[in-house]
């Protein structure tokens, strides 16, 4: 296990029970932009050269791409540098997570890593990297860290002291002001047969649109409402999520309508350990986009750093090119479609307070220095054993300079099977402008919506 390296604006001790985090004093936050990048992230590359430098990520699209279009693959020309099996795992050991040892291990050759040269893409608009730097001044932990104060628009700690800070960086981070899409998730058997629930994904970021102040959002991240649209069975299906910022003060407000029974339920279950709807009890509520909700069931330990081989610019997953049956196969998702490169991430474990329910005892996130995107985690079981390993695979969007997920997957190492969201192949681009209102977040607006 590759040494872990712990960069010299880590406050030593974790944040403890009602205790603020200090803010990080102007000359620190004068790193941001210097020799830190205004995310954070260390501007330099790796001694080996094998990590090169931040040079402002990708701003400009690729020729061949017009607004509108899906995106393209940046880097057609490029080829693995190598590929990782069960066969050269030793080789490459001290650049893996435990997690995807496992997976090496337990899949043997059908399982593989393809690694191709790193390229540093995440980038966001410039207003964002301002914002951060006002951020890094003002924001501060509230009493036992549930909530954040003194923060808008982006995380809230670009040079962050502990596991804590990094956590919300990461719930907190951008992903533009608003967004509607449609893709498909699935949960393939053993032997590789799926039935994909396709749906509508329509998000409104009130802590990020312009202008937007903490004390006016009441307490919300974002709006979300989604629409089942396949198969028939689950068709009209809605749920409705009004996410909050400290969810022990004002838990996550959720509604759900379903056909069947023609009335829109509030669903006051709907976070933690509760299995996330229709994923046949593969994946827990708290896991979709990697980790959401209140940081309270766990204590959170700052690791430190470490350069590991991460899914990163994963353009041919989000190709249209490929569909759903090129990505889905046995145990696991068509790894020939994968792209693995090296990157510093921040490894942060939660371990499960004591007197606490959850099926997870301890996590292990992967968090990218450049987005504050968790691109990897492992779960743990009740007898402390590897239990579940999950993916995000992220591009750098053109139509919103913003670095987030084309497609997450869940393995679960005993029962040999996975769950897999984005499979998007057919479907328009991300639309990062619909021009919504508020005002269609709320539950009237789905029970309108409903019996449309």
């Amino acid at each position: 296990m590759a040494k872990l390296v712990i960069t010299g604006f880590i406050m030593a001790g974790l944040l403890v029970a009602g205790e603020v985090a200090a803010k990080v004093p102007p000359v620190e936050a004068a790193r941001l932009g210097a020799d830190l990048t205004p995310v954070g992230a260390e501007r330099a590359g790796n001694d080996a050269g094998t990590i090169p430098p931040w040079t402002g990520g990708l701003t400009t699209p690729p020729a061949g791409w017009q607004p509108g279009d899906v995106e393209i693959d940046p880097f057609p020309g490029d080829k693995p540098l190598f590929v990782i099996t069960s066969d050269n795992l030793g080789e490459h050991r001290r650049y893996l997570t435990d997690g995807h040892v496992a997976m090496l291990e337990q899949y043997g050759g059908a399982y593989t890593m393809p690694v191709f040269q790193t390229r540093r893409t995440a980038s966001y608009p410039e207003r964002v990297y301002d914002q951060l730097r006002e951020n890094a001044l003002t924001a501060e932990l509230l009493e036992n860290g549930n909530g954040v104060r003194n923060t808008i628009t982006t995380s809230p700690f670009p040079i962050p002291r502990d596991g804590l800070e990094v956590i919300w960086n990461h719930i907190l981070r951008y992903r533009g002001e608003e967004v509607s899409y449609r893709s498909a998730y699935a949960t393939p058997t053993t032997g590789g047969s799926y039935n994909p629930v396709m749906t509508e994904y329509n998000y409104y970021f009130a802590y990020s649109r312009p202008g937007a102040k903490l004390a006016d959002i009441d307490n919300k991240i974002f709006y979300l409402r989604t629409e089942i649209l396949s198969p028939s069975a689950l068709a009209g299906t809605i749920t409705l999520v009004h996410e909050t910022l400290d969810q022990v003060r004002s838990p996550r407000l959720a509604w759900r309508y379903e056909p069947g029974s023609r009335r829109l339920r509030r669903s006051p279950n709907l976070a933690y350990e509760t299995d996330l709807p229709n994923t046949s009890s593969l994946r827990t509520v708290d896991q979709k986009d990697m980790y959401n909700g209140a940081p309270n069931q766990y204590d959170w330990e700052l690791k430190g750093k470490r350069e590991l081989y991460m899914p990163y610019n994963a353009y041919r997953l989000h190709s249209r090119d490929n569909s759903a049956d090129d990505i889905i196969r046995p145990n696991h998702i068509n790894q020939e479609l994968t792209r693995y490169e090296l990157h510093r991430v921040w490894v942060v474990e939660a371990t499960l307070r004591t007197g606490i329910s959850h099926v997870y005892t301890r996590r292990v996130f992967y968090v990218d220095e450049d987005s504050w995107q968790i691109l990897a985690s492992e779960e743990y079981d009740q007898d402390g054993k590897l239990w579940r390993v999950s993916e995000a695979h992220n591009i750098n969007y053109y139509g919103e300079p913003v670095f987030w997920t084309t497609l997450e997957a869940t393995y679960d190492l005993k029962a040999g099977r996975y769950y897999v969201d984005g499979l998007d192949d057919g479907q328009a681009a991300y639309n990062f402008n619909p021009g919504f209102r508020e005002s269609e977040f709320t539950a009237s607006s789905a029970r309108r919506a409903a019996r449309r």
